[in-house]
């Protein structure tokens, strides 16, 4: 599977964890393929709404350009929604991250699986 394939798939699994929790949720068509900062995934319930960048990988670290992050939280500041990072690393299962986990490198930002475990939440633990 190729690795937009296997993003897409990544973001339908989320879609249906949203879905089975009692939220409502949606996969944005053309995101990172526009010009307007767009998430890839938009998810609510009656309390809270929430934007997320979906990222799944083989690897231990998930770098993310500045522009990356930027993009998401000037979507956040002008929807009013929390912004999310959801990252899945193998199969370890979805861990979620706020932006501020992040640790800023020379030019990007990165997240690694150790940190993930720490600081992150999971799926039941974001759905609060």
């Amino acid at each position: 599977m190729n690795r937009k394939a296997k993003g897409i798939a990544g973001e339908r699994e989320l879609i249906h964890l949203f879905w089975g929790a009692g939220w409502a949720a949606f996969r944005c068509a053309g995101s990172g393929a526009i010009k307007y900062p767009v998430p890839d995934i938009i998810a609510g319930n009656n309390l809270r709404k929430i934007a997320i960048e979906v990222k799944t990988i083989a690897a231990d670290h998930k770098y993310f350009s500045e522009a990356e992050i930027a993009d998401l939280l000037t979507f956040c500041q002008k929807f009013g929604c929390e912004a999310w990072l959801a990252i899945k690393f193998g199969r370890m299962g979805w861990f979620f991250v706020s932006p501020e986990d992040l640790e800023k490198t020379e030019k990007n930002y990165v997240i690694s699986k150790a940190i993930c475990e720490r600081r992150g939440l999971r799926f039941e633990e974001l759905n609060v």
